[in-house]
């Protein structure tokens, strides 16, 4: 009985024992496949980084160039008032009312044609922000499936030993 209680006793310390022992060291194809892993998701990563930097580029350029069309749009719509405003200046009393009702139409048609002008330019930035957007989006749906096939790769090679 007691050698029976001994050899329970013994067992218990052996399981124990494995039990606090480290998780045994990955295989070799098991470290090959995380480190094929983790070059995959490097590369990835560094794709989706140019990707995102490409896309804010692209985005910087048509902001700059919608308020480039914004400031020319202004400056026609100031040029054109103030020639009809000339106009009512340089007009004789007689024609004075009509000048002004001229001038007031003219100015009238600048401002619409300058608000024209800016809210064309300011759909074209939308619609660039939303393909930067998108861009983005597919970068970093790519990024993390290439993360997932590379931990499915690993978790492959660990079931194998």
């Amino acid at each position: 009985m007691s050698k029976l209680l001994a050899a329970l006793i013994a067992s218990l310390f052996a399981s124990v024992a494995m039990a606090q022992a480290s998780a045994p060291a990955a295989t070799k194809a098991e470290a090959k496949a995380e480190a094929k892993a983790e070059k995959a998701d490097a590369k990835a990563m560094n794709s989706e980084a140019k990707t995102d930097e490409k896309a804010d580029k692209k985005v910087g350029k048509a902001e700059a160039k919608a308020e480039k069309k914004k400031a020319d749009a202004h400056k026609d719509a100031m040029k054109d008032k103030s020639k009809a405003q000339a106009k009512v200046d340089k007009a004789d009393a007689d024609d004075k009312a009509k000048e002004a009702a001229k001038a007031e139409k003219t100015d009238a048609k600048a401002n619409a044609d300058e608000a024209k002008a800016d809210v064309k330019a300011d759909t074209k930035v939308a619609k660039t922000k939303a393909e930067a957007n998108k861009d983005k989006a597919k970068a970093h749906i790519k990024t993390e499936k290439t993360k997932a096939e590379g931990q499915a790769d690993v978790d492959k090679a660990a079931a194998k030993q």
